[in-house]
């Protein structure tokens, strides 16, 4: 099998690449413009038979303790239309596309990769926005409106390529922070990277096995 790891920094899967995996890598950047340009040129220049993401995240709320590392199972760019009467309103509330037009799923963009129910990893919803913060308005209008576990700046661009290219993918995220906290120190960044790149091994392992 033809295996693609994907994260936006070396940092994130640094144990992962210092065993100097046989599997190809891909570091493609921060944020989701990045990842889309990076990931699509990577896919049109190789078969791979699954694209695995791998990073940290921020956690709305006390569901994830840190540390913790979950498989993300849908996504949406959650800062892609407008906020209108303090209430944030996607493409679809706006009438701007149909939230069933390929590759979206009643708004979302669905992993319905079997391999996901073979993980013992919590499999949760996710967003990605352009911009994190520490506004708790923001937070708390992603919270009502998306009811999602885990923020980051890329998930969605590897489910929105990889849906549209019909190529299997995984996203891998370890909890690093709370969603709004930007005080480093309070963060746990080792610990969430070192679950990950033990989770992303055991994942790989779990793939091979068949």
């Amino acid at each position: 099998m033809q295996m693609l790891v994907v994260s936006a920094t070396e940092l994130e899967i640094a144990p992962f690449l210092s065993s100097k995996p046989s599997i190809d890598f891909l570091i493609t950047g921060v944020g989701s413009p990045a990842c889309i340009y990076q990931l699509q040129k990577k896919l049109h220049s190789k078969t791979f038979d699954l694209v695995i993401q791998a990073g940290i995240a921020g956690a709305f709320g006390n569901g994830l303790a840190l540390g913790e590392t979950v498989l993300v199972q849908k996504e949406i760019f959650a800062d892609l239309g407008a906020i209108e009467n303090n209430q944030l309103k996607s493409v679809f509330d706006m009438g701007l596309a149909e939230n069933n037009d390929t590759p979206y799923t009643n708004g979302w963009l669905v992993n319905e990769l079997p391999l996901l129910q073979k993980s013992n990893l919590k499999k949760v919803p996710g967003i990605t926005v352009n911009t994190v913060s520490d506004n708790k308005y923001l937070a708390d209008l992603y919270t009502n409106k998306y009811h999602a576990a885990v923020e980051t700046m890329e998930g969605a661009s590897l489910h929105y390529v990889c849906l549209q290219e019909k190529i299997p993918f995984l996203q891998l995220r370890s909890i690093s922070n709370r969603v709004g906290e930007r005080d480093k120190n309070k963060w746990e960044m080792q610990d969430a990277i070192q679950h990950l790149n033990a989770e992303l091994v055991t994942i790989i392992n779990l793939t091979t096995a068949g």
